[in-house]
């Protein structure tokens, strides 16, 4: 198990989000979480008190790269402007379990 662990952790990466844009009160949060669980990401996703969307997203390359893809567009009332998307470090005892939408 301890290879498997090790193996998950450096095949993998963590990026942390902001996205601006109309994206609060147009699902976003949710589509986000719903986008991700299905690309097998695990990490969060809240609103900021300034209108902009933050999140961490962990898990492989190819899923984290297919997430920012569709955060560039966002669900169908939402208008991006831009996506802040930067590479972070997570221990893997820090990592979250699932995806969940913060409140």
């Amino acid at each position: 198990m301890r290879f498997r662990e090790n193996f998950q952790t450096v095949m993998s990466a963590s990026y942390r989000f902001v996205v601006t844009g109309r994206v609060q009160g147009v699902y976003f949060r949710e589509s986000t979480r719903e986008q991700a669980e299905a690309l097998g990401l695990v990490g969060w996703v809240c609103n900021l008190v300034d209108g902009r969307v933050e999140g961490v997203a962990h898990g492989s390359e190819a899923a984290l790269e297919a997430l920012h893809r569709w955060l560039l567009l966002g669900p169908p009332a939402a208008r991006v402007d831009a996506v802040d998307w930067q590479r972070v470090e997570s221990a893997p005892g820090e990592l979250p379990t699932e995806f969940v939408v913060r409140r």
